[in-house]
């Protein structure tokens, strides 16, 4: 069973950064493709950012491009997004989740496995 801990939220004044990291129990982290979603009161879950598994590809949602970094350190199963100008639409609860050995998928309920989530304010 993978499982997933999401921390690093917190609330931040527009324009500052927040870092979230995402560690992931188990042996076989390096095997999975990682996303970042988020899901603000009474919207839809949304994709925010995705890392591949088995090299540097990632991709970004066009709201966050240019402001948000997804990372990942194999060694730490840790998988990392750096979050910069922060502005008010950013306020979600944000989880993480994990998809196997996968291209990077923008939908949801491609990915096997979640975290909690955690949850990020930008006061204006």
């Amino acid at each position: 069973q993978v499982q997933l801990v999401e921390s690093g939220g917190g609330l931040v004044q527009a324009g500052g950064s927040l870092r979230l990291s995402c560690a992931v129990s188990g042996r076989t982290f390096n095997f999975y493709t990682m996303g970042w979603f988020r899901q603000a009161p009474e919207k839809e879950r949304e994709f925010v950012a995705a890392i591949m598994w088995n090299g540097p590809s990632t991709d970004y949602a066009d709201s966050v491009k240019g402001r948000f970094t997804v990372s990942r350190d194999n060694a730490k199963n840790t998988v990392y997004l750096q979050m910069n100008s922060l502005k008010p639409e950013d306020t979600a609860l944000y989880y993480c989740a994990a998809n196997w050995m996968g291209r990077i998928r923008k939908t949801s309920t491609e990915y096997d496995y979640w975290g909690q989530g955690t949850q990020v304010t930008v006061s204006s």
